[in-house]
């Protein structure tokens, strides 16, 4: 009902009577559990009453006498610990064992009281904020027995001395150690830490210290670096067995300065055992224990890595810079793989394949690989090896694991345009000889570069294929014809078309070619001619190659692959049987150094020596002259005469290349420059710089000289202006 009031709680009030207690209660009943604490304490509570105890316990709590009850409580217990401590001071045998018998015996004597003062723990002390029962003995045991000078001094001394003893090798009593550290842990953490770990670090600290300088000056590095990995372990291991575990940091802290930071810079550069030695050596595991000792202390690995890379930097700077090894460019690049293959390993073996270890061996070989401008170019011919065919009976998987890890080395190259201007010589050469370990070798190889440099190169690589392929389809043709059908008593001939662009520009080396070759050339450029408008011939002769029949004395036949150039200069041997060195050049007009190249093949090379000098050397020089060797003799019916070819470009022809890459740097950096100033519309010179540099970098680095060049270039074009008001500034001419 609204109207109605509520209704009050319901309470039952407690029955008030004044209770009267005897004065002398409280004196009397102390006395009875005070008698029972002795006897706890004296190993006679068998013959208590714990039920009359706690009841009697109770009642001192009841009446108010829980202070009463308190204070006795202490004063016995203190009364007890002293002359506990008379008797661990006073110990004849072992102190440890005395005073882990005296523990024991107190913390069970506090159990036994603690549950006669069950009533008091739960009512009195939480509300007066009192220490408990069993934290107020150890309490008191803590500021009786532990912080007693004489007790502390000699534990500390004890607990020391049993761990310095099991450090040079003896037994000691673990089980007794943990317990006594365990009282210390119980006593509170910051017990623990005053009494003992303190001194204990500190005295491990001047151990490894007095420990290291010892044996830094007679163990090597590995023994020293194994001897250190063993003490750490050990310490770890005697945390785990008797130590606080919040110890093992602070320990291993100790062990690591003393033994590997104070002396890690002597370490790695210990002569004929540190750091150097040891990459060296491919020590794998030596490297691995190095690496997780110095990984523990700070800048440790730092160190390996910088000693790392100035130690790959100068070996590899050496090996770029070495006049015997620049002799042989595929050995060059196969020492270069070595060296990379050998410290991606000890990376990946013994430093867990460490991000800054791979980041450092990449900036080191970044570093000494563009030392040498010729890297581009031994890298090409490197390739160029690989995708020849029959090299060393090669699969196809194997190329591709080659050609792998190579793209590795070209990956550090700067000038990988430079590269792409010497693959494309040397994949033309390949292609027109047929001498490719195999097509999709070829076109995998495309790809991989596709990838790295952009379809902008490849493209024309793949244009080089269409042609050939094209060229199979017009040769057909051609034999098909009327041109074609007349030829039965004429040389054979096969044309590869190239499409100009596509290939890599050559010099056309004009070359006065045999009688009979040159008719059969007219018919074919009459044919392509005629089925071809618009289009025009030039004969690329230094590029081709023959196969003549020869016979030697005694009617040996032979069939020669040659040339077109060493064809030339044989068949003037159908006519002539001596002829000199200016004879065959005003004969065949082979430019000089080809024409050198190609009669030291034919007179000079053991076993393919089908013409014979005179006077005989290895050198071609213009007073020598050349006889046909009738006494030539061979094995095989089929020869191959390779050209001696310079497998590096010479000095012009370095220059000539150099130039073409330069020339055809030019429209790149225009481009750049253009695709930069069309987006940003007004630039400084060297926001311009900066920019242009950071879109090319891909492919080469330009010459800051050169973008300034091209920007004068662009302004005298109009594409650029400078600004009026301010002439640093540049604006884009929509």
């Amino acid at each position: 009902m609204s109207g109605q009031s509520k209704k009050k709680p319901f309470k039952i009030e407690a029955y008030k009577h004044r209770v009267e207690v005897d004065p002398k209660y409280a004196d009397r009943t102390w006395a009875v559990i005070e008698h029972a604490i002795n006897e706890i304490y004296n190993h006679n509570a068998s013959g208590l009453s714990f039920e009359e105890l706690y009841r009697n316990a109770y009642n001192m709590v009841l009446y108010k006498f829980g202070e009463r009850q308190y204070n006795g409580l202490v004063s016995t217990v203190t009364r007890h610990l002293r002359d506990m401590g008379k008797a661990i001071e006073s110990a004849q045998g072992s102190f440890l064992d005395e005073l882990n018998r005296k523990w024991s015996d107190h913390t069970k004597s506090m159990q036994m009281i603690r549950d006669v003062l069950m009533y008091m723990d739960r009512t009195y002390i939480p509300t007066n904020h009192k220490t408990p029962v069993y934290e107020l003995g150890l309490n008191l045991w803590r500021d009786h027995i532990i912080h007693s000078a004489k007790i502390q001094t000699r534990l500390v001394d004890m607990l020391l001395e049993q761990i310095h003893r099991e450090r040079m090798g003896e037994v000691i009593n673990r089980g007794l150690m943990r317990s006594v550290t365990k009282m210390l842990t119980e006593l509170g953490s910051s017990v623990y830490q005053e009494v003992f770990e303190k001194s204990f670090l500190d005295v491990s600290a001047s151990f490894y210290s007095g420990e290291s300088q010892q044996y830094i000056e007679v163990y090597n590095c590995s023994n020293y670096l194994r001897m250190a990995e063993k003490r750490i372990n050990e310490e770890v291991e005697r945390v785990s067995h008797y130590l606080d575990s919040k110890t093992e940091p602070k320990i291993t802290a100790v062990v690591e300065k003393e033994l590997v930071e104070t002396h890690m810079h002597r370490l790695v550069h210990m002569e004929n055992s540190g750091l150097i030695p040891m990459l060296v050596g491919n020590m794998y595991e030596d490297l691995n224990c190095m690496y997780n000792l110095f990984k523990r202390v700070p800048s440790g690995l730092n160190l390996i890595k910088d000693v790392m890379a100035s130690h790959l930097k100068e070996t590899g700077k050496q090996l770029v810079t070495d006049p015997d090894r620049l002799k042989d460019p595929v050995d060059f690049i196969q020492r270069l793989l070595d060296m990379r293959e050998k410290y991606n390993e000890i990376i990946t073996k013994s430093f867990h394949n460490d991000k800054a270890f791979q980041n450092a061996l990449n900036a080191s070989f970044e570093y000494f690989i563009n030392i040498n401008n010729r890297s581009p170019e031994f890298i090409s011919l490197f390739v160029d090896d690989a995708l020849r065919k029959g090299v060393k009976g090669a699969s196809d998987d194997d190329v591709d694991q080659v050609l792998d890890r190579v793209l590795v080395l070209f990956r550090y190259l700067q000038e990988k345009d430079v590269f792409e201007k010497y693959y494309k010589q040397h994949l033309a050469k390949r292609l027109l000889s047929a001498k490719s370990v195999s097509e999709e070798a070829e076109r995998g190889m495309i790809l991989k570069l596709k990838t790295e440099c952009g379809y902008q190169f490849t493209s024309k690589l793949e244009g080089m294929f269409n042609d050939i392929k094209t060229s199979q389809d017009t040769m057909l043709g051609f034999y098909n014809s009327p041109y074609g059908n007349d030829m039965a008593d004429m040389p054979a001939i096969t044309v590869q078309i190239l499409t100009t662009g596509s290939w890599p520009t050559q010099n056309i080396n004009t070359c006065i070619l045999p009688a009979e070759i040159v008719i059969v050339c007219e018919k074919f450029k009459a044919y392509y001619l005629g089925t071809h408008n618009g289009r025009r011939l030039t004969w690329q002769t230094n590029m081709g190659h023959a196969d003549l029949k020869a016979t030697f004395g005694k009617g040996q036949k032979h069939e020669l692959n040659v040339s077109t150039y060493q064809m030339c200069v044989l068949m003037l041997f159908n006519s002539a049987d001596r002829l000199t060195y200016r004879e065959i050049e005003q004969a065949t007009d082979i430019p000089g150094p080809d024409l050198k190249r190609c009669l030291q093949s034919l007179a000079c090379v053991r076993g393919k020596n089908v013409l014979r000098k005179e006077p005989m050397s290895r050198d071609i020089s213009e007073d020598d002259a050349f006889l046909f060797n009738d006494k030539f003799t061979s094995k095989l019916v089929k020869v191959k005469i390779g050209t001696v070819v310079a497998q590096k470009e010479t000095e012009p022809e370095k220059m000539e290349t150099r130039q073409r890459v330069e020339e055809d740097r030019k429209p790149q950096i225009e481009a750049a420059i253009v695709r930069v100033m069309k987006s940003r519309r007004v630039l400084d010179h060297n926001s311009i710089v900066t920019e242009v540099t950071n879109q090319l970098q891909a492919r080469f680095l330009p010459n800051p000289v050169v973008i300034k060049k091209r920007i004068e270039s662009l302004i005298e074009r109009e594409f650029l202006e400078r600004d009026k008001a301010d002439r640093r500034l540049y604006r884009y001419m929509a």
